[in-house]
């Protein structure tokens, strides 16, 4: 039997959703290597059970930290742009991230306008509450009630935010259909978080909406650095067991399983919807390769709940 189309599992609070994300080509890179990073990515999507597809929208986030990122910023294509001229032959819905502060109101009026039937969208706040924007989150999401109402909205979670399970049911309340989280290393740290949110939805009367949880692999001690700039939160004893492994890439993979496993079971025993979004935003080839890999193992532990 057939899964219905990723709207529709969203729109109904369907467990078992499987997305893939990646970010769009560096914007300096030629024509002709976009379109061969299109059609690599796109053949090795190709043999996945998904539901879809994450595309990343890249701001600059320096203001969120003091400290130097451990990774330079490159601007990257537009995610829209991507998507519309090089990733055609994706036949799959797909969820375009907008930082919304880069963005004027004309800018995201003509987007929403123009975005297709296949297309979700993931509107995306200012990195830090000092930094300068152009639309506001609660701006952008007015503009998407007046301008398209039926463009399927989510929203980002960070499970180490204070309160992050009223921000939810704020952003649910202003139109966020489904949740994507922040990168998850702390399984516990997130528990919290869906504990929290189940009960207050509860409490208030409110169906609780799909949360996708975000899993990335950490290949190396630099990666880990750059995901500790970011602000997620990476506990001491996975820190160590990267740090210690033989083979770091390897090891972060296990524990990615593992957290799967674990939030599935949480998720289930709770009566909570979920799913997962695999990320994929090396450029190193192993790492690449493991992201798929990823993908399917999980596609695995959700064939029974899909």
């Amino acid at each position: 039997m057939s899964r219905h189309p990723l709207p529709q599992l969203l729109a109904e609070s369907r467990s078992g959703v499987l997305v893939f994300s990646i970010t769009p080509p560096r914007r300096s890179a030629p024509e002709e290597r976009i379109k061969e990073i299109a059609e690599v990515t796109l053949d090795r999507l190709a043999a996945l059970d998904l539901d879809g597809l994450i595309l990343y929208d890249i701001d600059d986030e320096s203001d969120r930290n003091p400290d130097d990122r451990p990774f330079p910023y490159l601007p990257t294509l537009d995610p829209g742009r991507y998507y519309a001229e090089h990733l055609t032959g994706w036949r799959q819905p797909v969820i375009i991230y907008r930082c919304v502060g880069k963005y004027s109101e004309d800018e995201l009026r003509d987007w929403m306008s123009g975005a297709d039937s296949r297309v979700l969208t993931v509107f995306v706040g200012a990195s830090s509450g000092g930094k300068e924007v152009r639309t506001g989150l609660r701006r952008a999401q007015e503009l998407r009630a007046e301008v398209r109402p039926d463009l399927p909205l989510g929203a980002v979670a960070i499970g180490e935010r204070p309160d992050e399970h009223l921000r939810m049911l704020a952003k649910q309340e202003r139109g966020a259909s489904f949740f994507v989280s922040q990168v998850v290393y702390h399984a516990n740290e997130t528990k919290n978080l869906l504990s929290d949110y189940y009960y207050e939805c509860l409490a208030r009367g409110a169906d609780p909406r799909t949360v996708i949880f975000t899993l990335s692999l950490c290949g190396s001690l630099k990666t880990l650095e750059f995901v500790r700039w970011l602000g997620v939160d990476v506990p001491r004893w996975l820190e160590n067991s990267i740090r210690h492994a033989v083979d770091p890439l390897a090891e972060s993979y296990r524990q990615c399983v593992a957290i799967a496993r674990d939030l599935i079971d949480f998720c289930e025993h709770l009566g909570l919807p979920y799913g997962f979004n695999i990320e994929s935003v090396s450029i190193r080839k192993a790492e690449i390769e493991a992201s798929i890999d990823l993908a399917a193992e999980v596609s695995g532990m959700l064939r029974y709940r899909r």
